[in-house]
């Protein structure tokens, strides 16, 4: 039977970030501290010891349970063009996968920006459309999964008179509009992404596709 995990280790890390503040064995590369007696010789550097023929230990990070929370946004935008019902079906895909790791991971749900301070992976389940401080609102470990429709992502070039669910305000659009808005969500995504991908993973889906794939592809889950 094929397992799943969740990917939490950021995808762009900072440089130089170190991954743990606990320094072991059996984790992620910590650093290189000069050698002592009763040191185990298989974690002398050897690399270090053939450029600078001084003895080095390596030092790796101790490994930490896996701890997740999971939010899904419920605000009015989401229960447009069936997000919610389709982000509904990941949320219970993704907190299965997370119990195999973290037996107490719990679902919360809510309007956008209140999931308040946490331990552990926040896995957060939202079409990101709200204008929010999102460089302030991600915590430091965040698997962010951005949900939207064909239709919010490639709206055709007709007139229409549009009223906004969050606010209650009409417009009327055309093609210089949508043009405009096209490139606005090409800007927002891209910075979304990238802020996600410095914190940990990312990956967009498109309403009605097979999430598994998706997620397996866009790297937030990985086979064990």
């Amino acid at each position: 039977m094929t397992r799943y995990r969740l990917a939490t280790k950021p995808y762009l890390p900072y440089p130089g970030e170190r991954l743990a503040r606990r320094k072991g064995f059996g984790g992620e590369f910590f650093e290189l501290r000069p050698y002592a007696p009763g040191d185990e010789v298989r974690r002398v550097h050897w690399r270090a010891y053939a450029k600078t023929g001084r003895l080095y230990t390596r030092l790796e990070t101790a490994p930490e349970r896996p701890r997740f929370r999971l939010y899904l946004d419920e605000s009015e935008s989401m229960r447009l063009h069936g997000k919610l019902a389709y982000a509904e079906e990941v949320a219970s895909l993704l907190l299965r996968i997370a119990r195999q790791e973290d037996p107490q991971a719990r679902l919360a749900r809510g309007r956008p920006g209140a999931w308040g301070a946490g331990r552990g992976t926040l896995v957060l389940l939202t079409d990101g459309l709200d204008p929010l401080p999102w460089a302030k609102l991600l915590p430091r470990r965040v698997v962010l999964v951005q949900i939207l429709s064909p239709q919010e992502l490639q709206p055709p070039f007709v007139e229409a008179l549009l009223r906004d669910v969050e606010t209650g305000e009409a417009l009327w659009v055309g093609r210089a509009e949508v043009e405009a808005y096209r490139e606005a969500l090409a800007k927002h995504l891209k910075a979304l992404r990238l802020l996600a991908l410095l914190r940990g993973r990312y990956a967009l889906l498109r309403v009605g596709e097979p999430p598994l794939p998706a997620l397996l592809r866009q790297g937030v889950l990985e086979l064990l």
